[in-house]
Order: structure tokens, then sequence, then C-alpha cells
């Protein structure tokens, strides 16, 4: 059954991409046929919001993939654990700057902490790793360079660098003392998920083609998995930009408290990679304030709708619960603090 719900959502994905390609190919045929250009007009400006979101952000999904696949199959998490201090709150800075060169997304990051725990690391140590490694890493940094070009770059970019760094240490801690007294909360009946592991058959020493081979087989697996989620994210903002109502969207974009709150729930629904969703966040323009932009970005990597699933899946429910109402409060109000320091 879960084989066939993949299968389905990859092949939705697909064609929902397919037929965005041949309406993009055809809108000069369209535009030239007077009957259906009114009906056809909004949809083709939503086909092209919708495709220069995709073709923007995949490069930086397949440099994504391609570097997360490599690190997942020759470096272990033992080597990973040697890097932090045996002492709990001095292990959360490193903890932090570790997660700053692991290119992992908030999908493929949730198993990999999952399997860090059950080795030993600590749990509030995994809980930075979750929130800071789909933010802190190069990729990502380059996206956001490259989506907000500009005079926006500096403001958004070391906004969005800044806080995930500075929060993902606060989120740790704060989970670190509600928990310190009952740190097993992973799951007993952990349900058999697809992860990145390298099989060897007995004691066989992985070749080096083998290893390739494997690189390229979890490449094209992350990469399929993160891009439906992209195309969907991308369909959702072409349509909320060419359908709501620009006096709605004016009212809400220009009040920092709605903005912020509205952006963040966006974040969470769409459900972004984090390589992807500078781009959406920059395809809304002057619509939104730099304040609920920097709140989208900050907050997607960290919560959203595909890895509450995942949280559910591996970690107990009152760890989640907790761990979703700390992060929403501490991005919230953090974002809030920054901007009124900076305006």
């Amino acid at each position: 059954m879960k084989t066939n719900k993949k299968i389905f959502g990859d092949l939705l994905g697909f064609l929902l991409l397919l037929l965005f390609l041949i309406l993009f190919l055809i809108s000069d045929i369209l535009n030239d046929n007077q009957q259906i250009n009114d009906i056809s007009s909004n949809w083709i400006n939503v086909n092209t919001i919708f495709l220069s979101i995709v073709l923007e952000a995949i490069p930086f999904i397949l440099l994504g993939v391609f570097v997360s696949s490599l690190i997942q199959i020759y470096v272990s998490e033992e080597t990973i654990q040697r890097f932090l201090p045996k002492n709990a709150m001095a292990a959360l800075l490193p903890a932090a700057m570790l997660g700053a060169i692991l290119p992992l997304c908030e999908c493929a990051i949730v198993p990999v902490v999952r399997r860090l725990i059950k080795k030993g690391m600590p749990l509030h140590v995994g809980v930075v790793f979750l929130v800071a490694a789909p933010i802190l890493n190069p990729i990502v940094f380059a996206s956001t360079y490259y989506a907000f070009r500009g005079e926006q770059t500096n403001v958004i970019l070391y906004s969005r660098m800044g806080l995930a760094f500075v929060l993902s240490i606060i989120i740790g801690a704060i989970l670190y003392f509600i928990f310190r007294k009952n740190t097993q909360q992973l799951r007993g009946d952990i349900p058999h998920t697809h992860e990145h592991h390298v099989h060897h058959h007995g004691h066989e020493k992985p070749t080096f083609i083998s290893r390739i081979r494997q690189t390229l087989y979890h490449a094209v697996d992350e990469f399929f998995m993160m891009g439906k989620y992209l195309i969907m994210g991308a369909f959702i903002a072409a349509l909320f930009q060419t359908f709501l109502d620009r006096s709605i969207l004016e009212t809400i974009g220009t009040n920092p408290y709605s903005s912020t709150i509205v952006m963040m729930t966006f974040a969470y629904l769409l459900s972004l990679c984090s390589e992807a969703d500078a781009f959406v966040a920059a395809s809304f323009g002057n619509q939104f304030t730099d304040m609920s932009k920097v709140a989208f970005l900050t907050y997607g990597p960290m919560l959203d709708l595909k890895n509450t699933f995942m949280l559910f899946a591996f970690f107990k429910a009152r760890f989640v619960i907790t761990f979703m109402i700390t992060v929403t409060f501490i991005v919230f109000t953090a974002v809030m603090v920054l901007f009124g320091l900076i305006l």
C-alpha cells in the first residue's frame, strides 16, 4: 500500500510538471485565440510563475541531494559524535556549527537524527541538528543569495542564517531542560522507512564503484522525493499570487504581525525543501514584508507538514507537540524582536 501511494505521488508530481510544460509551449496559441484568451490568461500566468520557481530551484536541489548522498554514504554517525563535547550545554554550539556543513533538507534530517540518537547522541543535540542542518549549509546560503539578488540580499540572507544559528541553540537548550529527566523520546514501534544505508553481504568491504552506485541511487531517490514537494509548493504559490484578491494581500502583507503569521503558516503548509524555498519566498515580491519572508525561510525548514508526519512516526507524541510549540513560539518572537531592533 505504501509503495502504491509513493508511486501515485511521484506520478502525480510528474504529470503536473508535464502539464505546465505543455501549457508553456502552447501559450502563444492560447493567447492568439480570443475566445479562450480571457479564460486562459489567469492560468497562463499561473503556469509562468510556476515554471519560473521550479526552473530556478532545480539546480540547487540537484546539488543538494548529491552532496547529501555523499555525506550519508561516506560519513558515519560515529564520526559526527566524536566532534561533540560530553557536556550538555557545551555540545550545543558545535552541534549548530556541524549542522552548517550538512546539506540535508528537513525531511532527510529526521531519520538521520533518529539514528544518531539511537547510537547515543543526546536528545537535545539531535534537536539542534533537526533545526539547524536544513538551513545552515552552503547550498541553502547560495540559493537564498541567488533568489534575493539586490537590496534585499543582506537583510534576508543574513537574518535567515543568523536566526537559524542562534535559534537552533536556544531551542535545543529549552528542550534539554524540559526532557533532561526523560531523554528516551524515540518511539519503540518505529515503522519501516527508506533510510540511506549501504547494504553489504557478510563482511565484504564496499568497493569504490559500489559506493558511487549507492550515492547515485540515494541522490535520485531523494531528488524525486523532494521534487514533488517543490512542484506542489510552487503550484500553490502560483495559484496564491494569481487568484488572491490584491486588496486582501496588501492588508495582510503590510501588517507586521499578520504577515508574519500568514507566511509562517504558508511555510508549514507548502512543505518546501530548504534548497528551494527561497525562490518561492522571493516570488511574493513586495506583497509581504521582509520580516515575514525571513519568518517563512526560518520556520519552514525547521517545521513543516511533511516532516511533522515523520516526527510523529519516529518520536513520542509529547516530544513532537512540545517541539512544535517551542519552534513556533521562538521563531515568531525572535523575528519580531530582530526587526523591531532593526526598524
